[in-house]
Protein backbone atom coordinates (compact mmCIF):
# COMPACT_ATOMS: atom_id res chain seq x y z
CA UNK A 1 0.00 0.00 0.00
CA UNK A 2 2.82 2.39 0.86
CA UNK A 3 4.53 1.60 -2.46
CA UNK A 4 1.29 2.27 -4.34
CA UNK A 5 0.87 5.60 -2.55
CA UNK A 6 4.44 6.54 -3.40
CA UNK A 7 3.90 5.68 -7.09
CA UNK A 8 0.72 7.77 -7.19
CA UNK A 9 2.55 10.63 -5.47
CA UNK A 10 5.38 10.55 -8.00
CA UNK A 11 2.93 10.56 -10.90
CA UNK A 12 1.00 13.50 -9.46
CA UNK A 13 4.06 15.61 -8.74
CA UNK A 14 5.43 14.80 -12.18
CA UNK A 15 2.36 16.49 -13.67
CA UNK A 16 2.90 19.68 -11.70
CA UNK A 17 5.79 22.14 -12.24
CA UNK A 18 8.09 23.18 -9.46
CA UNK A 19 8.62 19.81 -7.74
CA UNK A 20 6.10 20.24 -4.95
CA UNK A 21 6.73 18.74 -1.54
CA UNK A 22 4.23 16.34 -0.04
CA UNK A 23 3.20 18.89 2.58
CA UNK A 24 2.42 21.39 -0.19
CA UNK A 25 0.16 19.16 -2.29
CA UNK A 26 -3.01 19.90 -0.22
CA UNK A 27 -2.49 23.60 -1.01
CA UNK A 28 -3.55 22.84 -4.58
CA UNK A 29 -6.96 21.66 -3.38
CA UNK A 30 -7.80 24.20 -0.68
CA UNK A 31 -6.57 27.68 0.36
CA UNK A 32 -6.66 26.81 4.05
CA UNK A 33 -3.36 26.53 5.95
CA UNK A 34 -1.33 28.06 3.13
CA UNK A 35 1.63 30.20 4.16
CA UNK A 36 0.74 33.84 4.84
CA UNK A 37 3.38 34.98 2.34
CA UNK A 38 1.94 32.75 -0.39
CA UNK A 39 -1.58 33.93 0.43
CA UNK A 40 -0.58 37.60 0.30
CA UNK A 41 1.29 37.32 -2.99
CA UNK A 42 -1.40 35.15 -4.57
CA UNK A 43 -4.10 37.63 -3.53
CA UNK A 44 -2.14 40.49 -5.08
CA UNK A 45 -1.68 38.57 -8.34
CA UNK A 46 -5.37 37.65 -8.49
CA UNK A 47 -6.54 41.26 -8.08
CA UNK A 48 -4.05 42.51 -10.69
CA UNK A 49 -5.29 39.90 -13.17
CA UNK A 50 -8.90 40.75 -12.34
CA UNK A 51 -8.17 44.36 -13.28
CA UNK A 52 -6.47 43.24 -16.49
CA UNK A 53 -9.44 41.05 -17.41
CA UNK A 54 -11.86 43.87 -16.53
CA UNK A 55 -9.92 46.30 -18.71
CA UNK A 56 -10.21 43.94 -21.67
CA UNK A 57 -13.97 43.59 -21.17
CA UNK A 58 -14.43 47.34 -20.60
CA UNK A 59 -12.87 48.02 -24.02
CA UNK A 60 -14.38 45.18 -26.05
CA UNK A 61 -17.93 45.12 -24.65
CA UNK A 62 -19.11 48.48 -26.09
CA UNK A 63 -17.40 47.84 -29.44
CA UNK A 64 -20.05 45.24 -30.31
CA UNK A 65 -22.77 47.89 -30.14
CA UNK A 66 -22.02 48.79 -33.76
CA UNK A 67 -22.65 45.19 -34.85
CA UNK A 68 -25.94 45.14 -32.94
CA UNK A 69 -26.92 48.42 -34.60
CA UNK A 70 -26.34 47.00 -38.09
CA UNK A 71 -28.16 43.71 -37.43
CA UNK A 72 -31.02 44.25 -34.97
CA UNK A 73 -34.08 46.49 -35.14
CA UNK A 74 -34.14 49.64 -32.96
CA UNK A 75 -36.11 48.35 -29.91
CA UNK A 76 -33.82 45.33 -29.47
CA UNK A 77 -30.69 47.28 -30.41
CA UNK A 78 -31.37 49.96 -27.79
CA UNK A 79 -31.93 47.39 -25.05
CA UNK A 80 -28.69 45.56 -25.85
CA UNK A 81 -26.75 48.85 -26.18
CA UNK A 82 -27.89 50.01 -22.73
CA UNK A 83 -26.91 46.68 -21.19
CA UNK A 84 -23.50 46.80 -22.86
CA UNK A 85 -22.91 50.38 -21.71
CA UNK A 86 -23.82 49.44 -18.15
CA UNK A 87 -21.55 46.40 -18.18
CA UNK A 88 -18.68 48.44 -19.63
CA UNK A 89 -19.13 51.10 -16.94
CA UNK A 90 -19.06 48.41 -14.23
CA UNK A 91 -15.85 46.93 -15.67
CA UNK A 92 -14.28 50.39 -15.81
CA UNK A 93 -15.08 51.01 -12.13
CA UNK A 94 -13.45 47.69 -11.27
CA UNK A 95 -10.28 48.76 -13.10
CA UNK A 96 -10.14 52.27 -11.64
CA UNK A 97 -11.21 51.76 -8.03
CA UNK A 98 -10.06 48.26 -7.04
CA UNK A 99 -6.49 47.95 -5.79
CA UNK A 100 -4.63 44.90 -4.44
CA UNK A 101 -4.29 44.77 -0.66
CA UNK A 102 -2.69 41.34 -0.27
CA UNK A 103 -5.86 39.99 1.36
CA UNK A 104 -7.36 36.77 -0.02
CA UNK A 105 -10.95 37.68 0.90
CA UNK A 106 -10.48 40.96 -0.95
CA UNK A 107 -9.24 38.99 -3.97
CA UNK A 108 -12.34 36.76 -3.78
CA UNK A 109 -14.56 39.85 -3.84
CA UNK A 110 -12.70 41.18 -6.88
CA UNK A 111 -13.20 37.89 -8.76
CA UNK A 112 -16.85 37.68 -7.71
CA UNK A 113 -17.48 41.17 -9.11
CA UNK A 114 -15.55 40.39 -12.29
CA UNK A 115 -17.60 37.29 -13.08
CA UNK A 116 -20.92 38.63 -11.76
CA UNK A 117 -20.99 41.47 -14.30
CA UNK A 118 -20.85 39.35 -17.50
CA UNK A 119 -22.96 36.59 -15.93
CA UNK A 120 -25.81 39.03 -15.25
CA UNK A 121 -25.33 40.53 -18.71
CA UNK A 122 -25.55 37.04 -20.22
CA UNK A 123 -28.82 36.19 -18.44
CA UNK A 124 -30.37 39.57 -19.28
CA UNK A 125 -29.33 39.54 -22.95
CA UNK A 126 -30.40 35.92 -23.36
CA UNK A 127 -33.82 36.80 -21.96
CA UNK A 128 -34.21 39.83 -24.23
CA UNK A 129 -33.08 37.96 -27.35
CA UNK A 130 -35.39 35.06 -26.52
CA UNK A 131 -38.40 37.39 -26.56
CA UNK A 132 -37.82 38.33 -30.23
CA UNK A 133 -38.35 36.30 -33.36
CA UNK A 134 -34.98 36.43 -35.14
CA UNK A 135 -34.11 35.03 -38.55
CA UNK A 136 -31.21 35.05 -40.98
CA UNK A 137 -28.25 37.22 -40.05
CA UNK A 138 -29.83 38.53 -36.84
CA UNK A 139 -30.36 34.95 -35.60
CA UNK A 140 -26.74 34.09 -36.43
CA UNK A 141 -25.42 37.14 -34.57
CA UNK A 142 -27.67 36.48 -31.57
CA UNK A 143 -26.22 32.98 -31.28
CA UNK A 144 -22.85 34.60 -30.56
CA UNK A 145 -24.19 35.74 -27.17
CA UNK A 146 -24.32 32.08 -26.15
CA UNK A 147 -20.51 31.90 -26.25
CA UNK A 148 -20.03 34.25 -23.26
CA UNK A 149 -20.05 31.44 -20.65
CA UNK A 150 -17.27 29.69 -22.59
CA UNK A 151 -15.17 32.86 -22.46
CA UNK A 152 -15.73 33.27 -18.72
CA UNK A 153 -14.89 29.69 -17.83
CA UNK A 154 -11.80 29.76 -20.04
CA UNK A 155 -10.80 33.02 -18.33
CA UNK A 156 -10.51 31.21 -14.99
CA UNK A 157 -7.33 29.62 -16.31
CA UNK A 158 -5.35 32.88 -15.94
CA UNK A 159 -5.73 32.86 -12.15
CA UNK A 160 -3.59 30.81 -9.68
CA UNK A 161 -6.53 29.10 -7.94
CA UNK A 162 -7.05 25.99 -5.86
CA UNK A 163 -9.45 23.25 -6.97
CA UNK A 164 -12.13 24.37 -4.51
CA UNK A 165 -11.83 28.01 -5.59
CA UNK A 166 -12.15 27.05 -9.24
CA UNK A 167 -15.29 25.00 -8.63
CA UNK A 168 -16.92 27.71 -6.51
CA UNK A 169 -16.25 30.40 -9.13
CA UNK A 170 -17.37 28.21 -12.04
CA UNK A 171 -20.62 27.13 -10.37
CA UNK A 172 -22.55 30.43 -10.85
CA UNK A 173 -21.65 30.44 -14.56
CA UNK A 174 -22.86 26.87 -15.00
CA UNK A 175 -26.01 27.68 -13.02
CA UNK A 176 -26.56 30.74 -15.23
CA UNK A 177 -26.46 28.44 -18.27
CA UNK A 178 -29.16 26.32 -16.68
CA UNK A 179 -31.24 29.42 -15.87
CA UNK A 180 -30.89 30.68 -19.44
CA UNK A 181 -32.04 27.28 -20.74
CA UNK A 182 -35.03 27.33 -18.39
CA UNK A 183 -36.06 30.74 -19.74
CA UNK A 184 -36.28 29.26 -23.23
CA UNK A 185 -37.61 25.85 -22.21
CA UNK A 186 -40.57 25.72 -24.66
CA UNK A 187 -38.19 26.25 -27.59
CA UNK A 188 -35.13 24.51 -26.13
CA UNK A 189 -33.19 22.04 -28.25
CA UNK A 190 -32.38 19.58 -25.44
CA UNK A 191 -29.67 17.49 -27.20
CA UNK A 192 -27.86 20.65 -28.31
CA UNK A 193 -28.12 22.09 -24.79
CA UNK A 194 -26.73 18.92 -23.18
CA UNK A 195 -23.80 18.91 -25.61
CA UNK A 196 -23.11 22.56 -24.87
CA UNK A 197 -23.32 22.06 -21.12
CA UNK A 198 -20.94 19.09 -21.28
CA UNK A 199 -18.45 21.25 -23.18
CA UNK A 200 -18.73 23.93 -20.48
CA UNK A 201 -18.00 21.32 -17.79
CA UNK A 202 -15.00 20.14 -19.80
CA UNK A 203 -13.66 23.71 -20.10
CA UNK A 204 -14.15 24.11 -16.35
CA UNK A 205 -11.97 21.05 -15.75
CA UNK A 206 -9.24 22.32 -18.10
CA UNK A 207 -9.31 25.78 -16.48
CA UNK A 208 -9.06 24.18 -13.03
CA UNK A 209 -5.99 22.20 -14.07
CA UNK A 210 -4.42 25.32 -15.60
CA UNK A 211 -5.08 27.35 -12.43
CA UNK A 212 -3.69 24.60 -10.19
CA UNK A 213 -0.58 24.34 -12.39
CA UNK A 214 -0.03 28.08 -12.01
CA UNK A 215 -0.49 27.76 -8.27
CA UNK A 216 1.99 24.85 -8.08
CA UNK A 217 4.59 26.88 -9.94
CA UNK A 218 3.92 29.86 -7.67
CA UNK A 219 4.31 27.71 -4.54
CA UNK A 220 7.70 26.51 -5.75
CA UNK A 221 8.85 30.04 -6.62
CA UNK A 222 7.71 31.47 -3.29
CA UNK A 223 9.49 28.65 -1.46
CA UNK A 224 12.73 29.28 -3.34
CA UNK A 225 12.50 33.04 -2.87
CA UNK A 226 11.63 32.95 0.82
CA UNK A 227 13.81 30.14 2.19
CA UNK A 228 17.39 30.19 3.43
CA UNK A 229 19.26 27.74 1.18
CA UNK A 230 21.30 26.22 4.04
CA UNK A 231 18.74 25.60 6.78
CA UNK A 232 15.51 25.69 4.80
CA UNK A 233 14.12 28.27 7.24
CA UNK A 234 12.63 31.57 6.09
CA UNK A 235 15.15 34.14 4.84
CA UNK A 236 15.49 37.53 6.52
CA UNK A 237 13.61 39.38 3.75
CA UNK A 238 10.66 37.01 3.94
CA UNK A 239 10.83 37.09 7.74
CA UNK A 240 10.52 40.88 7.71
CA UNK A 241 7.56 40.65 5.35
CA UNK A 242 5.83 38.03 7.51
CA UNK A 243 6.48 39.96 10.71
CA UNK A 244 5.04 43.15 9.23
CA UNK A 245 1.96 41.23 8.05
CA UNK A 246 1.51 39.49 11.41
CA UNK A 247 1.81 42.78 13.27
CA UNK A 248 -0.86 44.37 11.06
CA UNK A 249 -3.18 41.42 11.74
CA UNK A 250 -2.42 41.54 15.48
CA UNK A 251 -3.10 45.29 15.65
CA UNK A 252 -6.44 44.85 13.89
CA UNK A 253 -7.60 41.98 16.07
CA UNK A 254 -5.99 43.08 19.34
CA UNK A 255 -4.14 39.77 19.58
CA UNK A 256 -0.71 39.37 21.20
CA UNK A 257 2.39 38.81 19.08
CA UNK A 258 5.74 37.69 20.50
CA UNK A 259 9.14 37.54 18.81
CA UNK A 260 12.27 35.83 20.09
CA UNK A 261 15.81 36.65 19.01
CA UNK A 262 17.94 33.50 19.21
CA UNK A 263 21.75 33.64 19.05
CA UNK A 264 23.91 30.52 19.38
CA UNK A 265 26.52 30.71 22.13
CA UNK A 266 30.22 30.55 21.12
CA UNK A 267 29.35 29.67 17.54
CA UNK A 268 32.42 31.41 16.16
CA UNK A 269 34.64 28.94 17.99
CA UNK A 270 33.03 26.07 16.05
CA UNK A 271 33.96 27.65 12.72
CA UNK A 272 37.46 28.51 13.96
CA UNK A 273 38.26 25.05 15.41
CA UNK A 274 36.32 22.68 13.13
CA UNK A 275 35.67 24.66 9.95
CA UNK A 276 32.62 26.22 8.34
CA UNK A 277 31.27 22.88 7.15
CA UNK A 278 30.99 21.73 10.76
CA UNK A 279 29.37 25.04 11.65
CA UNK A 280 26.81 24.63 8.87
CA UNK A 281 25.97 21.14 10.13
CA UNK A 282 25.40 22.52 13.64
CA UNK A 283 23.03 25.15 12.24
CA UNK A 284 21.06 22.59 10.23
CA UNK A 285 20.67 20.25 13.20
CA UNK A 286 19.79 23.15 15.50
CA UNK A 287 16.96 24.32 13.22
CA UNK A 288 15.58 20.77 13.08
CA UNK A 289 15.47 20.68 16.87
CA UNK A 290 13.67 24.02 16.96
CA UNK A 291 11.22 22.88 14.27
CA UNK A 292 10.34 19.86 16.37
CA UNK A 293 9.21 22.21 19.16
CA UNK A 294 7.38 24.80 17.06
CA UNK A 295 3.67 25.17 17.49
CA UNK A 296 1.30 25.60 14.56
CA UNK A 297 1.60 29.16 13.33
CA UNK A 298 5.13 29.76 14.70
CA UNK A 299 7.66 30.85 12.06
CA UNK A 300 11.45 30.58 12.29
CA UNK A 301 13.62 32.98 10.27
CA UNK A 302 17.37 32.95 9.77
CA UNK A 303 18.19 36.56 10.54
CA UNK A 304 21.90 36.31 9.76
CA UNK A 305 24.79 33.95 10.51
CA UNK A 306 23.93 32.13 13.72
CA UNK A 307 21.08 34.54 14.60
CA UNK A 308 17.46 33.44 14.22
CA UNK A 309 14.15 35.20 14.78
CA UNK A 310 11.16 33.20 15.98
CA UNK A 311 7.75 34.79 15.26
CA UNK A 312 4.98 33.60 17.59
CA UNK A 313 1.48 34.88 16.68
CA UNK A 314 -1.29 34.89 19.32
CA UNK A 315 1.34 34.49 22.04
CA UNK A 316 1.73 36.80 25.02
CA UNK A 317 5.00 37.32 26.89
CA UNK A 318 4.41 34.62 29.50
CA UNK A 319 3.39 32.05 26.89
CA UNK A 320 6.43 32.98 24.82
CA UNK A 321 8.77 32.46 27.77
CA UNK A 322 7.24 29.05 28.50
CA UNK A 323 7.58 27.97 24.86
CA UNK A 324 11.22 29.09 24.73
CA UNK A 325 12.07 27.34 28.01
CA UNK A 326 10.60 24.13 26.61
CA UNK A 327 12.78 24.67 23.56
CA UNK A 328 15.91 24.99 25.73
CA UNK A 329 14.96 21.88 27.71
CA UNK A 330 14.46 19.93 24.48
CA UNK A 331 17.97 20.87 23.39
CA UNK A 332 19.47 22.35 20.24
CA UNK A 333 21.79 19.51 19.25
CA UNK A 334 25.49 18.91 19.90
CA UNK A 335 28.69 20.72 19.04
CA UNK A 336 31.44 18.81 17.19
CA UNK A 337 33.15 18.11 20.55
CA UNK A 338 29.99 16.55 21.97
CA UNK A 339 29.01 19.48 24.18
CA UNK A 340 25.38 20.66 23.94
CA UNK A 341 24.58 23.60 21.71
CA UNK A 342 23.12 26.47 23.73
CA UNK A 343 21.64 29.83 22.82
CA UNK A 344 20.99 33.22 24.36
CA UNK A 345 17.41 34.29 23.72
CA UNK A 346 15.67 37.64 24.02
CA UNK A 347 11.88 37.84 23.77
CA UNK A 348 9.52 40.79 23.32
CA UNK A 349 5.76 41.07 22.86
CA UNK A 350 3.84 43.91 21.23
CA UNK A 351 1.15 44.35 23.92
CA UNK A 352 3.27 43.75 27.00
CA UNK A 353 6.01 46.03 25.69
CA UNK A 354 3.59 48.57 24.12
CA UNK A 355 5.40 48.38 20.78
CA UNK A 356 3.41 48.79 17.56
CA UNK A 357 6.34 48.81 15.11
CA UNK A 358 7.88 45.48 14.11
CA UNK A 359 11.39 46.98 13.83
CA UNK A 360 11.19 48.29 17.38
CA UNK A 361 9.90 44.90 18.54
CA UNK A 362 12.85 43.08 16.93
CA UNK A 363 15.31 45.65 18.31
CA UNK A 364 13.93 45.17 21.82
CA UNK A 365 14.23 41.37 21.55
CA UNK A 366 17.76 41.85 20.18
CA UNK A 367 18.84 43.99 23.16
CA UNK A 368 17.41 41.44 25.58
CA UNK A 369 19.29 38.68 23.76
CA UNK A 370 22.56 40.59 24.25
CA UNK A 371 21.74 41.10 27.92
CA UNK A 372 21.20 37.32 28.27
CA UNK A 373 24.55 36.74 26.56
CA UNK A 374 26.35 39.21 28.85
CA UNK A 375 24.83 37.65 31.96
CA UNK A 376 25.83 34.01 31.59
CA UNK A 377 24.39 32.89 28.20
CA UNK A 378 22.09 29.85 27.75
CA UNK A 379 19.03 31.66 29.09
CA UNK A 380 15.85 33.49 28.08
CA UNK A 381 15.61 37.21 28.85
CA UNK A 382 12.20 38.92 28.72
CA UNK A 383 12.98 42.20 30.50
CA UNK A 384 15.86 44.57 31.24
CA UNK A 385 16.67 47.01 33.99
CA UNK A 386 15.38 50.42 32.96
CA UNK A 387 18.88 51.76 32.52
CA UNK A 388 19.81 49.01 30.08
CA UNK A 389 16.65 49.13 27.96
CA UNK A 390 16.87 51.78 25.20
CA UNK A 391 13.17 51.28 24.40
CA UNK A 392 11.91 51.28 27.99
CA UNK A 393 8.62 53.10 28.56
CA UNK A 394 7.90 55.43 31.43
Amino acid sequence: MNQLAEIIWQRLTGLMPGELKKTELPWLATPFQQLSLLTSRRATMIVNRVRLFAFLFAVLTPMWILVDFLVFKPPLWWQLALMRAGASAAFTCLVLFYRPRGNLLDAYRAMALLFAIPTLFYIASYSVLGSHELTGLSAAVSSGYAFLPFVLLAGLSIFPLTLIENLILASPILIAQLVAAALRWPHLDLPAFLGTFWLLVLITGVSALAGMSQLAFMIALVRQATRDPLTGMFSRNSGEEMLELQLILANRSGAPLAVAFIDLDHFKSINDQYGHEAGDKVLIIMTRHIQACLRRGDMLTRWGGEEFLLIMPNTDLEQGIQALERLREHGLGLRPDGAPVTASIGVAERMGDATEDWRALVELADHRMYYAKQNGRNQVCASLPAGHDPLAHD
